[in-house]
């Protein structure tokens, strides 16, 4: 095992198989499923028959594809890789608390900087709505603590 890349720790979710496993021992689909939840005696999402699967493509930095369970290739992963857009779905509130970070993350990678400001009162605002306040607050203060430092 080759264990994950140095950037997942901070870029993926906690409940990423990406914070413990390396590039191909898990897949990458394109949003979060109700079958893909979280399943905490291993420790990450998998899928009913348990392999590992990360649903934010854009937050590893991998396209969809079935790594683990099929071999598909990985992609280019080094620092010049291009980065991966949300995909649409990406911009819909989430109704779990864990997937609150990737649903920030996607509107302040496409934010530009004169609208980071506004744009993260808006994401405090929104999320509010659905979420306690103090929840809110904890997922912001980790998104802002990557994404700021990326730009």
């Amino acid at each position: 095992m080759v264990g994950p890349l140095e950037r997942w720790c901070d870029e993926t979710c906690g409940i990423c198989p990406g914070q413990v496993l390396g590039p191909g021992e898990f897949d990458v689909v394109t949003r979060p499923r109700t079958e893909l939840t979280y399943n905490p005696e291993l420790g990450w999402r998998a899928t009913p028959g348990g392999t590992p699967v990360c649903v934010h493509p854009f937050r590893v930095g991998m396209p969809p594809g079935e790594y683990a369970s099929a071999g598909t290739p990985l992609p280019r992963l080094d620092a010049e890789a291009a980065p991966l857009s949300p995909p649409p779905e990406a911009f819909v509130m989430p109704d779990a608390l864990d997937d609150l970070g990737a649903w920030m993350v996607a509107h302040l990678r496409v934010a530009g900087q004169d609208e980071m400001f506004s744009v993260v009162t808006r994401l405090e605002r929104q999320a509010g709505e659905r979420f306690a306040s103090g929840e809110v607050v904890v997922v912001l203060r980790r998104v802002l603590s990557v994404e700021l430092a990326r730009s």
